[in-house]
């Protein structure tokens, strides 16, 4: 797997010179890191996230994350089972949601760093998130996981968060989804 996450993150084009320089951060902390996809890598470590939209963009389904108490797109850690990063993100994606049926696109979407600090034990840990997308099936069922306190759709324009990076992910998934239509 880490190798694969380095043949991504080498390979994708970011959107910004904003995330090309946090983009060249992950791929240096995985040249230094063999270890740097696994949740005991401290400081920093690499985790997979996925958003979910509807079919025609206007929803997004997001988690009521149990422990920071705030509304996020489905992730998490890497796994020793996970065999690719974007494998990492979908499977995360359907454990926290409760949908099987989720079309992945393998390229990132958006890259997040940002300190988590109920993670580790030995204190704030930086997650350096890589963000996928993924299209719901029309009639999907979600299911709350006992990582969430709550899981439901919400329009693309009524997010229950004011934070700025949510939005942007919410955009550039958007966009990726109508690129691709």
């Amino acid at each position: 797997m880490h190798r694969d996450a380095l043949e991504v993150l080498g390979a994708w084009t970011a959107p910004d010179a904003e995330q090309e320089a946090v983009r060249r951060r992950y791929v240096a902390h995985l040249e230094r890191r063999p270890d740097g996809l696994r949740r005991d890598c401290f400081p920093e470590h690499v985790t997979a996230s996925t958003l979910v939209l509807s079919a025609d963009g206007t929803r997004t389904l997001l988690t009521l994350h149990a422990k920071a108490r705030a509304w996020f797109q489905m992730g998490g850690h890497c796994e020793p089972q996970d065999i690719t990063l974007a494998g990492a993100a979908l499977r995360e994606a359907v454990e926290e949601s409760g949908v099987a049926d989720l079309a992945l696109d393998p390229v990132p979407v958006q890259l997040s760093a940002h300190d988590v600090p109920f993670c580790h034990a030995g204190g704030t840990v930086a997650h350096l998130d890589v963000r996928f997308l993924a299209v719901a099936p029309e009639d999907a069922a979600h299911a709350v996981s006992e990582e969430s306190l709550d899981v439901c759709w919400w329009p693309v324009d009524a997010l229950p968060t004011e934070a700025d990076e949510m939005h942007e992910l919410v955009r550039l998934g958007r966009e990726r989804l109508a690129a691709r239509a």
